[in-house]
């Protein structure tokens, strides 16, 4: 059996009703002939949306293909023994022309109960922001159910939802149960489990080119929804350069930041999971025992589990997210 080698994926397109264009004008990414790219799939396990391989000898095969074959080699022994063939996470860009709805995902309880699928935790990374951007995250004010219901029969849910100011770089946690909405003018990468169970509260009266509304989940947003208001929402980390700095630790994963401009080397012996690179801006290489393999802007690379070791090195001023499964 040939050795296992960090993977390039074949990205999925999707237009949305909100999409923009920015997958190719930053990424260079083409999505045609589709109309616009409201998320681009860059690494899926989920459904019929199995990402490709699109480098090496184990190119045209696809993602639950490579875990059935080399299993926890792969993603980790841990993670096989929990997930099986399934990978636990989905790796979107998200790229808004328009408001998308204001929605919430349930949680592995309710999903479980509900779907037999697992909920939807997620973050987002600011890849690019328009001056002016907003998001929603969370309820702007103190609230439970019965005034969430006032808000929704009388149409002015939009009222009572948080509003934030969004700028490159910034990044959000949205747990399961966490109302949000992505407004006009970003560029986001989302690292969320793998699911796409969404509960849509409001469309802001949205209709597509036939006049038809898009479907509410506005019952089944009401026991999912966390009505916890809470102090702050943006996820606070101080960036240093050269360092990989600690952003995110979850039940489902762990996302560090690389801002980097001299090689580094990266030892994951002690790490029982795969470890997910996106790179957010500039361009490197990836080195490893046996080959290297080039990482630009908007591209992920999946390094197998049983690497323990890996160099790399930047060709300009480069920062990646670095994503891996927790471990116990």
């Amino acid at each position: 059996m040939n050795d296992l080698y960090p993977i390039k994926f074949k990205p999925i397109f999707k237009d949305k009703i909100w999409g923009g264009n920015s997958v190719y004008t930053v990424f260079g990414m083409d999505f045609a002939p589709l109309p616009n790219c409201g998320e681009a799939w860059v690494l899926s396990g989920y459904g019929d949306e199995i990402s490709t391989v699109n480098n090496g000898f184990l190119a045209n095969n696809k993602l639950d293909e490579l875990i059935e074959v080399y299993m926890g080699d792969l993603v980790g022994e841990a993670v096989y023994d929990k997930y099986g063939n399934k990978f636990p996470l989905l790796i979107k860009i998200l790229n808004s022309n328009d408001w998308l709805s204001i929605q919430v995902h349930p949680d592995d309880k309710l999903a479980e109960s509900r779907h037999n699928d697992q909920g939807k935790t997620e973050m987002w990374y600011v890849a690019d922001a328009e001056p002016g951007a907003q998001l929603i995250s969370g309820f702007k004010q103190e609230m439970n159910k019965a005034l969430y219901l006032s808000h929704l029969g009388n149409r002015t849910l939009k009222e009572i939802m948080n509003y934030e100011a969004v700028k490159k770089g910034d990044i959000y946690f949205i747990p399961a149960g966490r109302v949000h909405a992505i407004g006009p003018g970003l560029l986001i990468f989302e690292i969320q489990q793998t699911s796409d169970l969404t509960y849509r509260i409001y469309d802001f009266d949205r209709v597509d080119d036939k006049g038809i509304a898009r479907q509410l989940h506005t019952d089944l947003a009401l026991d999912a929804l966390d009505f916890t208001k809470h102090s702050s929402y943006r996820t606070e980390y101080q960036p240093v350069f050269n360092r990989t700095v600690p952003v995110v630790e979850s039940t489902y994963f762990n996302t560090s930041l690389i801002h980097f401009g001299i090689p580094v080397v990266k030892d994951y012996s002690g790490l029982d999971s795969f470890v997910i690179l996106q790179c957010a801006e500039g361009e490197c290489s990836i080195e490893y025992e046996g080959g290297s393999e080039s990482l630009k802007a908007g591209e992920v690379l999946l390094v197998p589990a049983v690497m323990e070791k890996i160099q790399i090195i930047p060709l300009i001023e480069t920062k990646l997210l670095e994503v891996y499964y927790p471990q116990n």
